[in-house]
């Protein structure tokens, strides 16, 4: 018997992908077996994430455990990739796997995007498999979709450019990050992560936040009329003399109303969600962070609930034009809120040319058969949000009459403006949800009485002060905006991005949440409400750092370039050598610290006396009370005097040792006391240094080999 070997991203996908398959016997770290057909046997196993990693600097040469500006830029010649260390053993499972002679042919299961495509290439690759490839391209994890899939398999060679694409972020990130984070941590003798994405997302909140605290707030003044029914109010003016001269002029005069406007407008429906706007509103209504809602419409697409989620595609394709009345109709029906249904223009969220590798994310038609009571309180918000999405976005325009009235006073104008509803179209499906939530509605426009050309009343005045606004601090919502345009032109009022800008944005919806999450755990940014703001680090961090690394306009247009090698556009060998010139210069241009940033990142260690040079970094180790540390807060070395291996020796890690293990890497104690018999011996101390922890001493006795490691 032969099989077919089908290998997922997660555990919880390949489970369902057996279940469609009819692989029902459980192994260690995979399921086998057939009841679907007779000609097709298959074993479903499984990546847990990425199994495999960029090799550290380290690992291509010793010389690059200590960090040194001389050896910059690091470039390795040939990529190494290093197993992820919890997971060796399914990495173990999956090559045994792909050798078995009884294995004809493997399947690419993984997430269809990028990511997926490249945890599954990494872990072929790493296997020297060469057996046929195929790859199942699903957008729902629905038992239809599936088998819809296996019935249609792509050629894996269809996704080779998106696998090179995939590489090239991949070593671009490496590249950026290894060296600019070595060369500014040692340049300004502190611990300081740089990244090609995060450090200009980080740059776009210090700006913004920049902003707010230099602005200076003004007041205007503003004089307003009334009948008692209605306010008209006059042209701001700065000097509150002026408007309280106006307001006086004008108080008891005749007001007369000089004109009437009424003009019809309307508010098309809006698209559906793709990753970034389902996150974005999310935020906004109930508070989520980017990770949080991806999580969720994570889970409830392995639960089959929802469509795949990291697509950033507002439309569906052609094909499923027929399928969109009958599920907007069962979905509705199955709201825990009573949604009215008008007619249903399908149409309007059909596009396959604005579709790339996921249309946008909706219900599966199995989710209204569903129990859905027992889900999670944020699964269920999301669930509900983008079941309303899609009821909303085929429904009738929004419509409503914009009334304008101007009144002249006493030589001065006066204006007034109303809305009228004429037909709640999409907006009484939000409605519903939003009360359905416990959400209140924006919209608070009011409409004005009925009042004709030749109106006049006595005038009742007032003058209202306001200031003028500083900037908003970034939420998750609006700094998702700002990722997802940087470089594709000015933003639009309210942070939307305009319809045929090219989407050079920061990262890509697969990965914008875990970005914002690496900012919040370094300790670069807080959030304080719904706010992201910067903290003094991540200020300092973005000082000290030269425009080219924090600019969001490079790092969106690599971004972009990476879409172009998935379209074939542009060569892997071009970007990557773009990319290395841009380190390479970097460092060319950055050999010293700037002398005004210096303070900035004070060493928190004693300046005690220099007893010898950093084996890891070639920084001054310094004596303090407790031991012996590198001067370089980036660096990690210590040797501490109060330490195991000395104090079960009956010993003191002193200054001396301490200065000739420094130097020759051994040091010739006498002294030491044997734990076993108590008696004195003397030995040579060899110091050990691990790059990823503390050092490790051996002893040496003359004439003998090394001992074991204390």
């Amino acid at each position: 018997m032969s099989y077919i070997l089908v290998i997922s991203e997660k555990p919880s996908v390949a489970a369902s992908i057996a279940a469609v398959l009819g692989a029902k016997e459980r192994k260690d770290g995979y399921i086998q077996g057939n009841d679907r057909s007779p000609a097709d046997s298959y074993i479903v196993s499984w990546c847990v994430g990425h199994l495999l990693g960029l090799a550290e600097p380290q690992e291509y040469d010793e010389k690059y455990t200590r960090w040194r500006l001389e050896d910059l830029p690091i470039s390795p010649p040939v990529w190494k990739y290093e197993p992820a260390a919890s997971t060796k053993k399914q990495l173990k499972v999956l090559c045994e796997l792909m050798k078995r002679d009884d294995v004809d042919s493997v399947v690419n299961a993984a997430d269809a995007g990028r990511e997926g495509e490249l945890i599954f290439r990494l872990v072929y690759n790493h296997a020297k498999c060469q057996k046929p490839m195929k790859r199942l391209w699903i957008s729902s994890m629905e038992e239809s979709a599936i088998r819809a899939g296996f019935d249609a398999l792509k050629d894996g060679a269809d996704y080779d450019r998106l696998y090179t694409a995939a590489v090239c972020r991949q070593k671009a990130d490496w590249l950026v990050g290894m060296n600019c984070t070595r060369l500014f941590s040692v340049l300004y003798n502190a611990q300081l992560r740089v990244g090609r994405v995060q450090t200009p997302t980080l740059a776009m909140i210090v700006e913004r936040e920049g902003k707010i605290k230099a602005f200076t707030k003004e007041p205007f003044y503003v004089v307003e009329i009334t009948d008692g029914r209605f306010i008209a109010a006059r042209e701001a003016v700065k000097d509150k003399a002026a408007a309280g001269d106006i307001c006086s002029s004008v108080v008891g005069k005749t007001a007369t109303v000089t004109a009437v406007s009424r003009q019809e407008k309307s508010a098309a429906a809006p698209k559906l969600y793709d990753l970034t706007s389902l996150q974005r509103e999310a935020n906004r209504l109930f508070g989520y962070t980017a990770q949080q809602t991806l999580d969720c419409v994570q889970s409830m697409y392995e639960k089959r609930l929802v469509t795949y989620p990291r697509t950033d595609s507002q439309y569906l394709t052609d094909e499923m034009l027929p399928g969109v009345a009958p599920l907007v109709q069962n979905v509705a029906a199955a709201l825990p809120f009573t949604v009215s249904i008008g007619i249903i223009n399908a149409g309007i969220v059909i596009n396959s040319s604005k579709v790339s590798d996921h249309h946008a994310i909706i219900p599966t038609p199995s989710m209204p058969k569903a129990d859905c009571s027992s889900l999670p309180t944020a699964e269920k918000n999301i669930l509900h949000m983008i079941c309303t999405r899609l009821i909303a976005a085929v429904s009738d325009k929004y419509q409503y009459a914009e009334t304008t009235v101007t009144v002249e006073c006493a030589g001065e104008m006066f204006t007034a403006r109303g809305k009228t509803v004429t037909r709640e179209g999409w907006k009484a499906v939000d409605a519903a949800f939003l009360a359905g939530a416990g959400k209140t509605p924006k919209d608070t426009d009011k409409s004005l009485p009925d009042m004709e050309e030749g109106y006049h009343f006595d005038a009742k005045a007032a003058v209202r002060e306001g200031f003028s606004a500083p900037p908003k601090h970034y939420t998750e919502d609006t700094l998702l905006a700002a990722m997802e345009t940087a470089g594709a032109g000015d933003m639009l009022a309210g942070g939307l991005r305009p319809d045929d800008a090219e989407r050079k944005g920061l990262g890509t919806p697969a990965t914008r949440a875990a970005i914002i999450e690496n900012l919040v755990k370094s300790g670069l940014v807080e959030r304080k409400d719904k706010n992201m703001l910067p903290t003094d680090k991540g200020v300092n961090l973005i000082k000290i750092l030269p425009e080219s690394v924090k600019s969001p306009l490079l790092t969106a247009e690599w971004e972009n370039h990476c879409k172009r090698i998935e379209r074939g556009e542009m060569s892997e060998n071009d970007f990557m050598i773009a990319i290395g010139k841009f380190v390479s210069g970097l460092i060319q241009t950055n050999s010293r610290p700037n002398p005004e940033y210096a303070a900035l990142f004070p060493s928190s260690r004693p300046a005690g006396e220099v007893v010898g040079i950093c084996p890891r970094c070639g920084a001054d180790v310094c004596e303090s009370p407790k031991g012996f540390f590198c001067g370089n807060r980036a660096c990690k070395f210590a040797l501490w005097k109060d330490n195991r291996f000395f104090s079960s020796q009956k010993k003191t890690l002193t200054k001396d040792i301490a200065r000739a293990l420094l130097k020759e890497g051994r040091a010739a104690v006498t002294g030491l006391v044997s734990a076993k018999t108590g008696k004195p011996y003397d030995a040579t101390v060899l110091l050990e240094d691990k790059p990823d922890g503390y050092p490790g001493y051996q002893l040496e006795f003359p004439n003998t080999n090394k001992g074991g490691n204390k």
